[in-house]
C-alpha cells in the first residue's frame, strides 16, 4: 500500500473520462440543492446548538488546498474552542510524510457538541455549500490544508486532479486517525480507477459508516 507506486495518466484517466466527470457535476448540484433543503432543519438546530455550548461562531472556515492547486475555503460546523487554530501544533516529518496524521483521539480541544458532530458527521454539512459553489465534490479525496500541501513528496501531488470530497475511498476506508501515506494511497486509487459507479458505492459505504459511527471522533 506505497501511493509512491501509483501513476495516473491525465490525459486517458482524466481527461478520458470527461462526460462521466460532466455528469458527476451535474449529479453534486443536484445531491447539494437536494441536501441542503432537506437537511436546513437540521442546520438551523446544529447552529443554536454550537453557538449555547461554547463561544463563538457556529462554523468553522479553514483554508484548504483544491483541484489544480488552488486554495478554497471550506465551511464546517465547529467543533472545537475558538483558539484551537492557534493552540494546533503540527508535527510534521518532511521526510517520513506517509506516517503523519493529523487528528487525534486525545485532542482536548473539542468541545461537547463537537464530540457529537464528529461521530455523526453532521459537522460536514455546511461542505454541501462548498460542493454547490464548485470548490468540492460529494466524493473526492480528501481536502488538505498548505501547511501539509508544500511538504507533499511528488506523487502526492496527483491528489490535486480532480475536485476534493466531502467523502471518499479514504474517508470509508478509515475515518479519523489514519496516517497520510494511506490516505493518499486511498484517493490516488480513486481517481486511477474513478467511475459513476464508483461514487455510488462509496456514497453507499459512507451511509453505513456514518449510521455505524465507525471511525469517527
Amino acid at each position: 500500500m506505497d501511493a509512491n507506486d501509483i501513476k495516473i495518466d491525465a490525459y486517458s484517466e482524466i481527461r478520458g473520462k470527461a462526460i462521466q466527470f460532466g455528469i458527476k457535476r451535474i449529479s453534486d448540484i443536484i445531491l447539494s440543492i437536494i441536501g441542503i433543503l432537506i437537511l436546513s432543519p437540521i442546520f438551523i438546530i446544529l447552529w443554536a446548538w454550537i453557538k449555547l455550548d461554547s463561544k463563538g461562531p457556529a462554523l468553522f472556515k479553514q483554508v484548504r488546498v483544491g483541484k489544480d492547486g488552488k486554495n478554497f475555503t471550506i465551511l464546517k460546523f465547529r467543533t472545537m474552542v475558538v483558539s484551537a487554530e492557534s493552540k494546533r501544533e503540527l508535527e510534521i516529518d518532511p521526510e517520513n510524510m506517509d506516517n503523519f496524521v493529523f487528528q487525534s483521539k486525545s485532542d482536548n480541544r473539542v468541545t461537547k457538541s463537537g464530540k457529537f458532530l464528529r461521530k455523526t458527521s453532521l459537522d460536514e454539512i455546511p461542505q454541501l455549500f462548498n460542493v454547490l459553489k464548485g470548490d468540492m465534490s460529494i466524493i473526492g479525496p480528501r481536502p488538505e490544508i498548505p501547511d501539509v500541501v508544500k511538504y507533499y513528496p511528488e506523487s502526492y501531488y496527483q491528489r490535486l486532479l480532480v475536485l476534493p470530497g466531502i467523502t471518499g475511498l479514504a474517508q470509508v476506508n478509515g475515518r479519523g486517525e489514519i496516517e497520510l501515506g494511506k490516505t493518499v494511497y486511498y484517493d490516488l486509487t480513486y481517481i486511477k480507477k474513478f467511475s459513476l459507479i464508483l461514487d455510488i458505492k462509496i456514497l453507499f459505504q459512507t451511509v453505513v459508516k456514518v449510521f455505524k459511527s465507525e471511525g469517527a471522533f
